[in-house]
């Protein structure tokens, strides 16, 4: 099989112009397309075909961003993982997408060991940049090759082209599912951003989000290499450090989620910041509250607020363009339908929906309606415009990452003092929400707050760790013998007396 041309970049380009820079290092464009084109030639040549998965676990880094480029050119699927993830949470996700490779940079490949060696037939490892994958492709394990039912049915989507993304997001039930996301609907986001939010070669843009997340490739990084512009890439999420790389860059674009701009407004050097040529500030996740609106704004700074979810790539609505203020009501973006079911809930169809679950053809077929996607979430509409009025799942967001309360509490039941467990999402201003535990002891058993707190980082990534435990004699049930949430939420509205959790700092972020 011979490798495409750099689908993802503008035919052209700016072959001399820095593309990617990490603050010590560069790459121009003429080195990404020589760079990810000489991968993909390795990875077909070492038996790679198209459809196979090619996990990673990595901060975010420009050698992660060759790879992308190189998985495109070779017809391949890139499944970024999270390194916030347990080993066993990771183990889940690579026996579900079966990878050729396991790729990790030096910080992660202890934790991408420890995730492989829970698996029976775990992926072949390689490390991740010019010292790694770029220099020799290992020697491979054969693995299932992707087939039409690894995809599912879409129903009335039209051709979306093979995958090129597999995102890892939270279901209903709390288990992970891969979410395909072909070239096509990543170029289809990149279009409905640009008329909406466009870009130009001038512009210098900051990947600040980790690279699992859909929206560090989908919103402004791959549409700014499609217009020559500079993305500046961060390795770890640190305020001081990202101010000064904002300075320093000259950053004009960024996007992030509240818990992204609360922790930038909360550092001392905000105050005095240079925030001058950032002309652009785009949030999703979460909505932002005044206080951080108005922060920002003495800065000269619109963060401007927008709705989406991974399966519509992620972009849904966003602020309309002739808005002064943040006042809920959001528009479509650009190529974009949305409409409410009778219910109130939000259906979507774009060119950017997702392919489908990667090997639940059920789910697939659950999320759609007559070829719309149906967001579980539910909104109000006027004059074509929307006002989101909250989820119809119990997940709940917690700086930007999806909690499915049904995770969380299966987790708990794990542990030998937990007879029964239940968890709601409560506000916290630094993160949206954070999850509270109400949890009934095991009969001799006495369990303490942290105690349950500290046995729950071997199951759970840090965010999903409920900030609270409740020890309770009992829970409500309704009258056919479920958790009555709704119960639980009256007693979880009260605010929290708990510290910020300190594993859940700024290099959680």
């Amino acid at each position: 099989m011979e490798t495409m041309d750099a689908p993802l970049l503008a035919p052209g380009g700016h072959p001399d112009e820095v593309a990617l820079t990490d603050g010590t290092t560069g790459l121009t464009y003429d080195g990404l397309v020589r760079r990810s084109r000489t991968l993909a030639d390795a990875l077909v040549r070492a038996g790679l075909r198209p459809g196979d998965r090619v996990a990673t676990l990595g901060a975010n880094s420009i050698d992660q961003v060759v790879l992308l480029h190189a998985c495109a050119q070779a017809g391949l699927v890139l499944a970024p993982l999270s390194w916030r993830a347990a080993p066993r949470e990771l183990a889940v996700m690579l026996e579900d997408a079966d990878p050729v490779l396991l790729v990790a940079d030096l910080r992660h490949q202890d934790l991408a060991a420890r995730a492989a060696a829970l698996l029976d037939q775990p992926p072949t490892p390689a490390l991740m940049g010019p010292g790694g994958l770029e220099h020799e492709v290992p020697a491979i394990r054969p693995t299932s090759p992707a087939h039409e039912g690894d995809i599912g049915d879409t129903g009335d989507t039209g051709d979306a082209g093979g995958a090129l993304l597999l995102l890892y997001t939270s279901g209903s039930s709390g288990r992970p599912k891969g979410v395909l996301l072909s070239t096509e609907a990543c170029l289809a986001t990149s279009e409905a951003l640009a008329a909406r939010f466009p870009l130009s070669a001038d512009d210098t843009v900051l990947m600040v989000l980790p690279q699992f997340h859909v929206a560090a490739w989908n919103v402004q990084p791959l549409q700014a290499l499609r217009v020559g512009a500079r993305v500046v890439v961060v390795p770890d999420f640190d305020a001081g450090a990202v101010l000064a790389t904002v300075e320093r860059e000259g950053v004009t674009v960024m996007m992030g989620v509240p818990t992204t701009y609360q922790m930038l407004a909360a550092h001392p050097c905000f105050a005095t910041a240079d925030l001058s040529r950032l002309r652009l500030a785009v949030v999703g996740g979460a909505p932002v509250d005044q206080r951080l609106s108005e922060a920002w704004g003495r800065h000269g700074v619109r963060i401007w607020a927008g709705y989406g979810l991974t399966e519509a790539g992620p972009n849904v609505l966003c602020e309309p363009a002739s808005a002064s203020t943040s006042t809920g009501w959001l528009e479509p973006y650009p190529g974009v339908s949305v409409r409410l079911d009778d219910h109130g809930q939000v259906l979507v169809r774009s060119g950017g929906l997702f392919i489908g679950y990667w090997r639940d053809p059920e789910a697939t077929r659950a999320a759609f309606v007559d070829g719309w996607l149906a967001t579980g979430d539910v909104a109000e509409e006027r004059d074509g415009r929307f006002r989101l009025r909250g989820r119809s799942s119990e997940k709940f967001i917690s700086g930007g990452e999806n909690v499915h309360p049904a995770e969380v509490e299966r987790a708990l039941r794990l542990l030998d003092a937990v007879a029964e467990a239940a968890v709601v999402g409560v506000p916290d201003e630094r993160w949206g929400e954070v999850g509270r535990a109400f949890v009934v002891p095991t009969p001799g058993h006495d369990p303490q707050h942290e105690q349950v707190r500290r046995d729950l980082r071997a199951h759970l990534a840090g965010f999903k760790v409920p900030r609270d435990v409740v020890i309770v004699p009992a829970l409500p049930h309704t009258a056919t013998g479920k958790i009555d949430k709704r119960s639980l939420r009256t007693h979880a509205d009260a605010p929290a007396d708990a510290p910020v959790d300190p594993e859940r700092g700024e290099e959680q972020r």
